[in-house]
């Protein structure tokens, strides 16, 4: 086997195994944003409610991650690095902003870190940093080939 062939294989399970994480951490959170849902809908039981915004993430997170897993193409580390990202800026923006009700987005500061919170914020942060990784090496990857 020539060294060629051994660096491919190598990346190919790099990038398998890129997808696995970032699925699991995609799920990880999905799941979390879907156990805390309901009490955080309490508050705005009428509007759109953080309820509701957590339940929109967690669909958003479970397709991205299904879809980098199934896929593994540029257009899917795409979709997993922008849903990441999005909930990754938003935990830490409504911990350490309050930023007031925007329109139908209701205002969502919550100045504690709990365990939850800390671990989605983990598995966002890991996701997005994987999935720019897994973008990078599939273009490199590529054009190897």
């Amino acid at each position: 086997m020539s060294m060629k062939n051994k660096s491919g294989n190598r990346n190919a399970a790099l990038l398998i195994a890129l997808r696995i994480i970032i699925a699991a951490a995609l799920a990880v959170d999905a799941v979390i944003h879907l156990q805390l849902a309901a009490n955080y809908q309490l508050a705005a039981p009428d509007g759109i409610g953080q309820g509701n915004l957590f339940r929109i993430q967690a669909a958003a997170a479970i397709l991205a991650g299904l879809y980098v897993l199934i896929r593994g193409s540029r257009g899917s580390y795409a979709a997993a690095a922008v849903v990441a990202l999005a909930a990754f800026a938003a935990v830490v923006l409504y911990r350490y902003v309050d930023v007031p009700a925007i329109g139908p987005i209701p205002a969502m500061y919550e100045p504690i870190w709990f365990f939850e919170k800390t671990l989605t914020a983990i598995a966002e942060g890991a996701a997005t940093l994987l999935a720019i990784i897994g973008f990078t090496r599939l273009r490199n990857h590529n054009r190897r080939r």
